[in-house]
């Protein structure tokens, strides 16, 4: 599961949004740049990026095997035509490239949920965008950090009920409708009693925030966005 984990590592010294922008420019860039070459390139600093947090990359793509579902299926749809060749390689080809891209966003945003408190996300993106906006996205990404573990341990645990069960042996799309009806079942349940706690816990618009504060090691990690973020116009 992809959570914050103390650690010592040069991600987690960074300044919040420092980081942010290099996830911002590295996004940008992943978009706008569609060759293979500089799908290598990026690659190449994905991994670099990874190091640096200290994340595990097969635990993480393991994390992330439910997506591979649709990064994978999307280049077999796009290479299907429905009249004469029937298949498309060149389509299928570019729909693969495309894929690999947002793989390599999902990896680098792993870096940065591993090495960034919930609490200094919403500080810096407080303190990034004023007023309500910038209140109103912080307590969303804040709230979507902590609710969608606990979905996805709900998940889990309906599909280990349904194979001790022996719903294993039912048809994929029951498994599938019965998981789904259960898992938005837990979430609205879950919702009720979040909006019940922060009730009780008189929650506040405007909490005191962590301080943040830029540091010698932030000053190339904001060059390195810099660059990610011009070469996207490029």
């Amino acid at each position: 599961m992809l959570t914050y984990e103390p650690d010592d590592t040069l991600a987690h010294r960074l300044d919040p949004r420092s980081k942010l922008a290099i996830q911002i420019g590295f996004a940008a860039t992943a978009l706008s740049h569609t060759a293979p070459r500089a799908l290598a390139v990026l690659t190449l600093i994905t991994l670099a990026i990874l190091a640096t947090a200290r994340v595990r990359l097969l635990q993480t793509l393991y994390a992330y095997r439910f997506a591979f579902v649709f990064l994978g299926g999307a280049p077999l749809l796009a290479s299907i035509t429905l009249g004469p060749p029937w298949v498309d390689l060149s389509a299928g080809v570019d729909s693969l490239l495309a894929s690999s891209r947002v793989l390599l966003i999902l990896l680098v945003s792993a870096a940065y949920v591993r090495s960034t408190r919930v609490r200094d996300s919403r500080a810096a993106i407080q303190r990034t965008i004023p007023g309500k906006p910038g209140q109103l996205l912080g307590i969303g990404v804040a709230l979507v950090f902590r609710f969608l573990p606990v979905l996805r341990a709900d998940v889990k645990t309906i599909s280990d009920a349904m194979a001790a069960r022996l719903g294993t042996e039912r048809a994929t799309h029951e498994r599938a409708g019965t998981i789904a009806l259960l898992g938005l079942e837990r979430a609205f349940d879950r919702a009720d009693r979040l909006s019940l706690a922060l009730q009780a816990r008189c929650f506040a618009w405007n909490p005191t925030l962590p301080r943040l504060s830029f540091s010698r090691l932030d000053a190339p990690a904001l060059g390195i966005a810099i660059v990610l973020a011009v070469s996207a116009l490029l």
